[in-house]
């Protein structure tokens, strides 16, 4: 008698949605072309989404678009439930008479190659702000986005604390939410302040500002749809200190309940990259409060994520596992330990509530076995990077053999250099590798380490736009540890055209030889 097949004994993982292989680009809105100093929802986003559809790629994958603060990081924002105000197209303002097209004239100075954050908290928020004063003089004007007062009521639940911070947080001249007077140094607290009658209006101008972003974004996310595409969101793990998400709910973060302070704070312990670490800053979470409110807050952000995308990536995946807690007094991220995070107990509470959701884990870095084993139960993809895998031995995981299907691959992400520029200066000996393992001369890397991603065994590429336009380093978007000049970088109308013309055929081929349309993956029968 045969014996009987095994039967498996570990449960089926929680998610399991990347059931097919695709290829995807990676571009931050910030960076489209516009004459108005920085991307935005308008033609522009149009012509990129042709040119993926075009080219047989389904996915668009951008970095949080929420409003940003101080550095200008996507990553470090005033709210993880509002959208950025620089990405609003003022052109459509301007033809529903809300502004006049010499309003719009200081813009068109602004650099086209770079975004200058300073020049558009200047020039680019009064006209938002414009726009409403415009509007609240005649609310029953029609704009092509909608009923506002709809709006906000259903966004109501993390729309009034966001305006009422912001107005607030502009009444305080900028200072952070802790140095305000008591009586509004939380949402609870300003429940019976005189301050929100006085600052009214400008936080019914920042939630008509997020009104006409959500509007915009959603007719650009349709657009996507119409065209076969997917958006790829991205949310950090944690929150910027100086937030509404802080402000509205300080009793979820690890704060001093004296001075509202953090008590420890977000960061990765010294490793090969870097000796001290790095210190990020960011205030901890109280995870058994979370667990003891059902993750309610998560589960509330994420939904929010899902409204915008279709697909979301979680920063530092591994901080769910144990997180490096640094007291909020050391200098450098050295002094730490591990703590416990939430673990699989969280992504039970996030099936429960969203048992579709598409999540991509951001595992990169040294993973404990502990980290691999909650990767591996929720069913998330994770990411690999073929920047990371060249010039150490075969066992790499981030080389093409050792990919898993269920992961994504990038050649580089929007931390790295971009691919031509890693190559000009990377060690000779990783440079070797690579020509020796991909069979390649090394004169077209940027587009050999392409081809490499579309035939890996990963069910989803993604392709920095920087990398498609074989551009150096000067089209690098972010460098770890860099506190100025990130997140500029804008390409130029032609040059998009130019990628059109000459490649969107030959990516399309790509697509088609390793099997990358999109559609889910089948056993072949025997016949």
């Amino acid at each position: 008698m045969a014996p009987s097949p095994a039967v498996s004994t570990n449960p089926a993982p929680l998610f399991n949605w990347l059931n097919h292989r695709a290829a995807g680009v990676l571009a931050h809105p910030t960076s489209l072309p516009s004459a108005f100093g920085v991307g935005a929802f308008d033609a522009a986003a149009t012509a990129l989404l042709e040119f993926l559809s075009a080219s047989g790629i389904k996915y668009w994958q951008v970095c949080p678009l929420g409003p940003t603060g101080y550095g200008d990081s996507p990553y470090q924002c005033f709210s993880s439930f509002a959208g950025n105000p620089y990405l609003v197209d003022l052109a459509p303002l301007a033809a529903a008479g809300l502004l006049t097209t010499e309003q719009l004239q200081s813009l068109r100075a602004l650099d086209t190659d770079h975004v200058d954050f300073g020049a558009l908290y200047r020039l680019k928020l009064p006209l938002l702000f414009a726009a409403h004063a415009t509007w609240a003089k005649n609310p029953k004007r029609v704009l092509p986005y909608g009923d506002f007062a709809g709006f906000r009521a259903q966004q109501s639940a993390w729309l009034d604390g966001y305006s009422l911070f912001s107005a607030l947080k502009d009444h305080f001249g900028g200072r952070p939410w802790w140095e305000w007077p008591a009586e509004v140094r939380s949402l609870a607290n300003s429940a019976e302040s005189p301050l929100r009658e006085k600052v009214a209006a400008r936080a019914e101008a920042y939630a008509f500002i997020q009104y006409l972003f959500f509007a915009q974004w959603t007719q650009v996310r349709a657009r996507a749809a119409k065209l076969g595409i997917s958006i790829i969101g991205d949310t950090p793990i944690f929150t910027a200190i100086d937030s509404a998400d802080v402000w509205a709910s300080p009793h979820l973060f690890q704060l001093d309940p004296a001075t509202a302070r953090p008590t420890f704070v977000a960061g990765v312990p010294p490793d090969y990259f870097s000796a001290d670490g790095q210190l990020w800053g960011n205030p901890l979470y109280r995870w058994p409060v979370h667990a003891a409110e059902g993750y309610a807050w998560w589960i509330a952000r994420l939904r929010a994520n899902f409204a915008l995308c279709d697909v979301v990536r979680i920063d530092h995946f591994r901080g769910f596992d144990s997180y490096w807690s640094i007291p909020a007094s050391a200098p450098t991220a050295r002094t730490g330990t591990w703590q416990p995070g939430p673990g699989l107990d969280f992504f039970h509470a996030v099936r429960a509530a969203m048992p579709h959701a598409k999540l991509i884990a951001e595992d990169l870095g040294e993973l404990a076995p502990s980290v691999v084993a909650l990767r591996d139960a929720t069913g998330l993809p994770g990411m690999a990077i073929l920047q990371f895998a060249f010039g150490g031995d075969a066992k790499n995981l981030y080389l093409p053999h050792n990919h898993r299907t269920n992961s994504v691959v990038y050649p580089g992400t929007h931390d790295n250099d971009t691919t031509l520029g890693w190559y000009a200066t990377t060690d000779e000996k990783s440079r070797d590798h690579v020509r020796r393992y991909l069979r390649v001369s090394g004169r077209e890397v940027g587009w050999d380490f392409i081809r490499s991603a579309y035939d890996s065994v990963a069910n989803l590429a993604v392709i920095p736009l920087q990398d498609l336009m074989s551009l150096g380093s000067g089209a690098r978007f972010n460098t770890p540890g860099k506190s100025q000049d990130n997140w500029t970088w804008r390409y130029r109308a032609e040059q998009l055209r130019a990628l059109h013309e000459n490649s969107a055929s030959y990516l399309r081929e790509l697509a088609e030889l390793s099997g990358r349309d999109g559609l889910p993956l089948t056993v072949p029968t025997e016949t």
